[in-house]
């Protein structure tokens, strides 16, 4: 039986074309994150904060996945070591420290493009100003952990909150999410405890990114805590580590 050379063709471009969509789609899952914070390997000093920090609940939530551009703001070597196992070896984590509005060059910060992290070479350090914030390459997820409150705070100079969030805004690809986590306040204080009890009113923090351009997109409970009346200091030994935290993904269209 004589077989066609076109119909070969076709059948072979067919079969590539699946071949490349199975690749493209094994490239696009999401790190198992439950496996990632299961690893042996890491510092036991991380693992004994996983019960209050929910990272497996967190990285899932998150689906960051292999390839992924990641800048944890105002770092900590607890995220960026998960972080980099969840971008992989084809990812990059931007360890970010700010550079405070008030200080200017004149505040140490560790060398752009250094490594942090001896054994995760895909974490490098990154210096941006509170006010021009920008990054060496445009990511996809930026990560503000419990920090936000401290934009609004003299220390922070303080920062001018719209020209950092546009500076977020721009530092992130189409589609790309900023994520922040912070301690809240009670409803309707707006900022008052941001430099008290180092809280801020969740609601400020929608209508900062609204203004900024931003779409909310979504939340996580999973470190809400309802016995936690909001009144207290964070750092008060009986709700240290337990505090009713928001989590919001807001992403730039």
């Amino acid at each position: 039986m004589k077989i066609n050379p076109s119909v070969l063709v076709a059948a072979g471009a067919l079969i590539l074309s699946c071949l490349a969509a199975s690749a493209l789609a094994a490239a696009a899952k999401p790190m198992d994150a439950a496996a990632i914070v299961a690893d042996t390997t890491r510092p036991a000093a991380d693992r004994e904060l996983d019960a209050s920090r929910h990272p497996a609940e967190l990285l899932a939530f998150l689906k960051i996945r292999p390839g992924d551009t990641v800048a944890d703001v105002w770092p900590g070597d607890y995220w960026d070591r998960l972080f980099a196992d969840a971008v992989g070896s084809s990812g990059k984590v931007y360890a970010v420290h700010l550079i405070e509005a008030d200080k200017g060059e004149h505040q140490p910060t560790p060398a752009d493009g250094t490594m942090p992290l001896a054994d995760h070479p895909n974490v490098v350090t990154v210096a941006a100003h509170t006010n021009t914030f920008a990054l060496p390459a445009k990511a996809d997820l930026i990560w503000m952990r419990q920090n936000y409150h401290d934009l609004y705070d003299k220390f922070v100079g303080p920062a001018d909150v719209p020209a950092f969030n546009r500076g977020v805004y721009q530092a992130l690809k189409p589609g790309g999410r900023f994520v922040v986590i912070d301690h809240s306040a009670p409803d309707g204080s707006k900022l008052a405890a941001t430099d008290t009890t180092h809280r801020i009113d969740a609601a400020v923090v929608k209508a900062d990114m609204a203004a900024a351009g931003f779409k909310f997109v979504g939340e996580s409970n999973v470190l809400r805590n309802p016995a936690d009346d909001r009144t207290k200091l964070v750092f008060d030994p009986s709700i240290r580590g337990h505090t009713d935290q928001f989590v919001y993904v807001f992403q730039r269209p």
